[in-house]
């Protein structure tokens, strides 16, 4: 790996490894609802603690630019980090299944939104602007390896006769060792000017909202509800399959980190409307699939590969298309809101897919989300529909690009075709 910043590869390599030691942290949640079990509770315990922290990520995602104001991006995580030790001690150590578990849940949502939001911005600082989106992928492909190594680890405490709260303390470690990591490289960029946090405001909200940068938005909720949903209780789907959960994140996750890293350079030179509404459908064709055709390990790991790859692949879709279609000057308050989109999928929709289990049961809850993939992939299509419509009628055929990261100037406030850019694609 060649970094073509003044502190060089080491330093990037450091700053993959505490990211992915980091979230470790975020997917141990996915084993909640296993533990919870243990404990007596229900998926809607399970899910009203995942939802605590989707409270606690807007007012992270709100305060992270004053954080990286006052400290440093770097040392904001550090600080924040702590958060996410104290997360996955206190789901571990904690009694029963109550209060006590939400209140981890806030301190899960405060230091993982903090993470989320600034973590793009140390790439900024380390690596030059044509470099980016590889290095940007690196980043998501190190968050998303964290991830989906969480679950597992409970998987091998449980092969090896171990507590499944071994898992949670793992992942405790980890992110203590990320935190340090993190601190440590706030000394190495010491002297290097943090990006312009973005702030936002109602009146820019209003304008971002009444344009079409809405739907990329929505649609990054809606996909996350599937994700949130879908990995949050997949214990309790397994379980009722008779098949090995670690499958579905093993294959998720070898999926989306791979069609990122490899395929992610292709698409995202293609034409956007019509990408999103081909990716939008392999992962309603995957969820159809987790409702309908799952009948062994083989089956099972072919559907969570095939949801890797469109979950993974639309989120950069629709991430670009956000930036490209908010009004002029309200470009890096339209991408707060997509994260904040994306954080009430993730961490909301648990809370109703568990309530939806215990009162209606599993095959529900499946059926709920493939209604949420549908209308996700029902908005692309109609949006693709409507803009070929136009372009007939206005006789142009005008195409909506892609936000091309390579032609953001070092500060990300350059001009990208006729927008000032303040952002930079937000790992998921």
């Amino acid at each position: 790996m060649h970094a073509t910043s003044p502190v060089g590869a080491k330093t990037f390599a450091l700053f993959c490894l505490a990211s992915f030691l980091l979230s470790l942290s975020y997917g141990s949640t996915f084993l909640l609802s296993l533990l919870i079990h243990s404990r007596g509770g229900n998926e809607h315990d399970a899910g009203s603690v995942i939802a605590t922290a989707m409270l606690s990520t807007f007012v992270a995602v709100l305060l992270s630019g004053h954080l990286a104001d006052a400290l440093g991006a770097a040392r904001a995580i550090a600080s924040t980090g702590v958060l996410l030790v104290l997360a996955c001690l206190g789901f571990a150590l904690a009694p029963g299944f109550g209060q006590g578990l939400m209140l981890f849940g806030l301190s899960l949502g405060l230091g993982w939104g903090v993470f989320y939001t600034l973590g793009p911005i140390i790439v900024t600082l380390l690596v030059e602007p044509c470099q980016r989106a590889r290095y940007f992928a690196l980043l998501s492909g190190s968050m998303l390896s964290g991830i989906g190594f969480g679950p597992l680890l409970g998987r091998a405490a449980i092969a090896l006769d171990l507590p499944l709260t071994t898992a949670f303390y793992i992942a405790g470690l980890a992110s203590l060792a990320g935190v340090v990591m993190f601190w440590r490289m706030g000394i190495l960029l010491k002297g290097h000017a943090n990006v312009p946090a973005s702030r936002i405001s109602w009146f820019a909200s209003r304008r971002v909202l009444s344009s079409k940068a809405a739907f990329a938005i929505l649609m990054v909720g809606l996909g996350g509800c599937v994700f949130g949903g879908l990995s949050s209780f997949q214990t309790s789907y397994a379980a009722a399959h008779g098949l090995d959960y670690s499958l579905f994140f093993a294959g998720f996750l070898t999926a989306a980190i791979t069609s990122r890293l490899l395929i992610a350079g292709f698409v995202v030179k293609r034409d956007a409307y019509q990408a999103a509404c081909v990716l939008s459908g392999i992962m309603l064709g995957a969820i159809a699939l987790f409702a309908f055709g799952v009948s062994g390990n083989l089956s099972y790991l072919l559907a969570a590969a095939i949801l890797g790859v469109g979950y993974g692949l639309t989120y950069s879709v629709i991430n670009g298309l956000v930036a490209n279609e908010a009004p002029s000057g309200t470009t890096s308050q339209a991408l707060l809101l997509f994260s904040m989109a994306y954080f009430v999928g993730v961490f909301g929709f648990p809370w109703l897919a568990g309530k939806i289990i215990v009162d209606y049961g599993l095959w529900t809850m499946m059926l709920s989300i493939l209604v949420i993939a549908a209308l996700n992939w029902a908005i692309a299509t109609v949006r693709l529909i409507g803009r070929s419509v136009w372009a007939h009628k206005t006789d142009t055929g005008e195409l909506i690009p892609f936000v091309d990261i390579k032609a953001r100037s070092p500060n990300e406030g350059g001009p990208i075709q006729g927008k000032d850019i303040n952002h930079m694609e937000t790992p998921s």
